[in-house]
């Protein structure tokens, strides 16, 4: 028999540390087909080699029984982490089973666990979930914004350090919640952490508390993959749901790298599932790889959340609304028609042409196929016409224009602000109107940029301040709109605005112009005027809208099933609140498979009346 060159199956980690590679010798080329055959996901295969996602490797560890030879090499890196995965797996199958989630850590041990260089104080809540987390080997915190996760975080790693199980604590975060850590990293410790911010550079020796943003990850991993392997370390992903496309986004993939390098991984967000089920199984992917999927989909599989909820309560914690003593919030939706040339274009962009749109045809369909397009019609159709600049303001005539009966309808799309208001801004101005007679500021949501700019012209008597992405004096408008007793309205986007700051002493009420499909987008915004630190008795209120016979019907039952998912899966009522908001009468876009599905059977529908 001819001697073999090397062992008969090598396993070891890519390059990205995100696949495991297995590679064998010729004698073993149908048995390596075989093997690879036989995992959840068959990846990239050569003649003697073949790349499995680590994931779907882990969760297919089964299959390396079938191997015919006991000669298998494994990377030292690699079969530790399998180790740890197979033991972090069975710890916690013993918690699903028991299902209490009961704890080895108690509340009552977390002062003493914490060492005497913390300083700071902990509510009730907080020492149950860092009590709980510290008896995971892993584990998720899925608290609303307020509760505190940041320094629950820093005090399971000040646990871990007491114990000698980490030296090193990397966080990756939005750059918008960097003061927040290094705020709290010098009020938790008498003498606080050593830290750096990548945007620095290479960090410092000494440096323990490291943190970097989800954007220079990437280009970041050969650094930190070092810095993590230096000593034993733990990771924090800060707002993970960024990450929740898993191995298939480059923030995902990135993450899931780093993760094995780490004793300790950690992920916070108070919104794990945005878009169901399969966001979830990408954030427990990092915590648990091989196992958070597979217990994720196991749980919702027979389509009972609330069961669902019970059999994964134990493998994370989360603080609630109602827990933090926060005073209810009303939330309600107004309807409101669309003038008679508006209703004709945005017919036109979905396929529905009078015989004055005939002649334009093409140019409609062209911009009708954009869901983002949509959105910006079911506000106003003259969004989507181009301006001298790409977000120029859109101009109103006052008192409007009649309007011509012998224009083709594309010509008079170029014109609409001449003939008619858009009904959301007019319902806008009313509610700002309203609240500012009241004594009552107001923060306004749209997603477009050129909205924002029409809407503080349209808004100019309350002197709004402005906040998006573009904008360089964003610190100063804030400030404007906190303390200016003439600034009554904010006007932000959601992507912006969205995460990192807290407007809850100033503002207590929200405008929605529009809404996309991003249903944790839409919970982060509201948490920027309801959270912790509330007044007993604020009445916060929260108004969305949306054009009747339009794509804001079809974002408002998305977000509805969305939001319904997220609130039964963490059982939590205030989240379910959301998902049946209540109509009431008017007084003057990521999309996922479903949700394009949902878009494509409106303009059908729009199209065949």
């Amino acid at each position: 028999m001819t001697e073999l060159e090397g062992p008969s199956l090598r396993i070891e980690f890519d390059v990205t540390r995100t696949k495991a590679v297995l590679r064998t010798v010729p004698e073993f080329q149908r048995d390596l087909a075989r093997l690879v055959s036989r995992f959840p996901a068959s990846g990239h295969r050569e003649r003697l080699s073949a790349e499995i996602d680590l994931d779907d490797f882990l969760v297919g560890l089964d299959a390396l029984g079938s191997w015919p030879s006991d000669d298998v090499q494994w990377e030292e890196a690699l079969a530790e982490l399998v180790g740890g995965v197979l033991d972090d797996a069975e710890a916690a199958e013993l918690r699903l089973a028991d299902g209490s989630g009961s704890t080895e850590v108690t509340s009552d041990d977390v002062d003493t666990l914490l060492g005497t260089d913390w300083s700071a104080d902990l509510t009730g809540f907080q020492r149950r979930d860092i009590a709980q987390l510290l008896s995971l080997q892993h584990g998720a915190n899925f608290s609303v914004p307020g509760a505190g996760k940041t320094r629950v975080a820093l005090a399971v790693f000040a646990a871990l350090r007491e114990r000698r199980e980490a030296r090193r604590l990397l966080v990756v975060s939005p750059k918008s919640a960097y003061e927040s850590w290094l705020n709290e990293n010098e009020l938790c410790f008498k003498e606080p952490l050593p830290a750096w911010v990548m945007e620095r550079g290479t960090p410092e020796p000494g440096t323990e508390l490291l943190i970097v943003n989800y954007e220079r990850l990437d280009r970041s991993l050969p650094m930190l993959a070092s810095w993590l392997r230096a000593a034993p370390s733990m990771v924090v992903l800060d707002e993970a749901h960024r990450m929740k496309l898993g191995a298939r986004g480059i923030y995902g993939s990135a993450c899931m790298a780093l993760g094995p390098l780490s004793r300790r991984r950690l992920i916070l967000t108070g919104t794990p599932a945005p878009n169901g089920a399969r966001d979830l199984e990408n954030l427990l992917s990092f915590v648990w790889p091989g196992h958070g999927r597979r217990v994720v989909t196991s749980a919702v599989a027979g389509g009972d959340l609330a069961h669902a909820s019970t059999v994964l309560r134990p493998l994370f914690t989360r603080t609630t609304k109602h827990e933090l003593g926060l005073p209810p919030f009303e939330t309600k939706i107004r309807y409101v028609a669309m003038p008679p040339l508006h209703r004709e274009v945005y017919d036109a962009l979905v396929g529905r042409f009078t015989t004055r749109a005939e002649a334009s045809r093409s140019d409609f369909d062209a911009l009708g196929k954009a869901m983002l397009r949509l959105l910006m019609a079911a506000t106003s159709p003259a969004l989507l016409t181009e301006g001298s600049t790409r977000h120029e303001p859109l101009s109103y005539q006052v008192p409007p224009l009649q309007i011509p009966e012998n224009e083709s309808l594309y010509s008079l799309l170029g014109d609409l602000p001449k003939y008619e208001l858009s009904p959301k801004y007019k319902e806008a101005l009313s509610i700002v109107a309203e609240n500012a007679r009241r004594g009552r500021k107001t923060l306004v949501w749209t997603t477009f940029v050129r909205s924002l700019n029409t809407l503080e012209q349209l808004f100019s008597p309350y002197q709004p301040a402005v906040v998006h992405g573009g904008t360089p004096d964003r610190e100063e408008q804030l400030d404007r709109f906190r303390s200016d007793p003439d600034c009554w309205v904010l006007l932000s986007n959601p992507a912006t605005l969205g995460e990192g700051i807290s407007l809850h002493h100033d503002c207590h009420d929200a405008v929605y112009v529009d809404r996309d499909f991003m249903a944790g987008r839409f919970l982060q915004s509201l948490d920027r005027i309801h959270r912790l630190g509330l007044k007993p008795g604020t009445e916060t209120r929260v108004t969305v809208l949306a054009s009747e016979g339009t794509i804001d019907e079809v974002v408002a039952l998305r977000l509805e099933e969305k939001l319904e998912f997220m609130g039964q899966i963490l059982d939590d009522p205030s989240v379910q609140q959301l998902a049946d908001l209540q109509e009431e009468p008017s007084v003057a876009g990521c999309m996922d498979s479903t949700d394009v599905r949902a878009l494509l059977r409106h303009i059908d529908a729009v199209a065949a009346r």
